[in-house]
Parts: C-alpha cells; structure tokens; sequence
C-alpha cells in the first residue's frame, strides 16, 4: 500500500523515553501501517490488514512475546 494513503501517525506512549528508537503507527481505511520514526516521512512503510493487525496488538497485550 502506499505510504500516502496512511494518515494519523502517532508514536507509543510507551516510547516516550527513548526517541530515538520508535516506530510509528499509521491509518487506512482497510490497513495500518508501520514507519520508523526518527525517517518520518521517508520512511519505508510496513504495511497490514485489519485484523492481522488487530490480532498482532491483542497478543502484545496479552505479553504473549519474549522480550
């Protein structure tokens, strides 16, 4: 999908302490997408379906990753 279609980017309010290593999450109407932010704009854009995505945060929250 291109980088363009995506709007509302916006950072983990988890990241707030180092901002040199984020990425930032972005919407489309079917999709998210995933930049890093210290490139911003210019940032390649990793992009996933609706409930790909939904799926990847309900397993974040459920700690279901090594860390």
């Amino acid at each position: 999908m291109n980088a363009a279609a995506f709007t509302n980017w916006r950072k983990s309010t988890r990241s707030s302490g180092n901002p040199q290593q984020c990425v930032e999450v972005g919407e489309a109407p079917q999709a998210r997408g995933v930049r890093d932010s210290k490139l911003g704009e210019s940032s390649p854009v990793l992009s996933f379906d609706r409930s790909t995505w939904a799926a990847f945060v309900s397993n974040l929250k459920s700690d279901r990753f090594d860390r």
